[in-house]
């Protein structure tokens, strides 16, 4: 897992798989996930991610727990 954050935007990706996204969705505003080939997520990108700490909790205990 990987996170790449850029404060001047308040935003932050996870990667969570090292593969490109072969699909995008807004699941919710401001929260995209990338999907891979698999169907599988491969990274969340956050907006306003000073917003969403137990969001960013839950994903990273969620890879966490499942590597």
């Amino acid at each position: 897992m990987k996170t790449c954050d850029d404060p001047s935007t308040d935003s932050l990706y996870i990667e969570v798989r090292p593969l490109p996204a072969a699909r995008t969705v807004e699941v919710e505003p401001d929260v995209i996930v990338d999907y891979g080939s698999d169907g599988e997520p491969v990274g969340y990108d956050l907006q306003h991610a000073s917003t969403k700490r137990d969001l960013i909790a839950r994903l990273i205990l969620r890879q966490s727990a499942a590597a």
